[in-house]
């Protein structure tokens, strides 16, 4: 949210970071409680789904089915479709990106967490 107003970075590279931060947290605070990473980034990733855009996507794929023989609305609720499935599934996979990453940067000391 800092990233996209105050930086006015966008929603992709903002979703991105977000995940990192959050991967590099749950790491950390993983070894501190022995707990396993995903068990701390998945809640801390939930809300972060961009359901407005998941909601359009739905909606102008119900409008686009409704207005089949109509070519102008057609092409306005297609093109509205594929906007919205190109970013919700972008932001989506920026996050699981962006979350994991540090599993796979530092895999053994990922897979050790839960141990003493």
């Amino acid at each position: 949210f800092c990233l996209m107003n105050y930086l006015g970075m966008d929603i992709a590279t903002g979703s991105l970071f977000a995940g990192l931060v959050i991967g590099f947290g749950s790491l950390w605070l993983g070894k501190k409680v022995y707990c396993p990473m995903t068990v701390l980034y998945i809640p801390a990733l939930l809300p972060m789904i961009p359901g407005k855009f998941a909601y359009n996507m739905v909606f102008s794929l119900i409008m686009c089915l409704q207005n089949v023989n109509d070519p102008d609305k057609l092409d306005k609720f297609m093109s509205m479709f594929f906007s919205n499935t190109l970013i919700a599934s972008t932001v989506i996979f920026m996050l699981a990106v962006g979350a994991t990453f540090p599993m796979f940067l530092f895999p053994h000391r990922a897979f050790s967490l839960t141990r003493h």
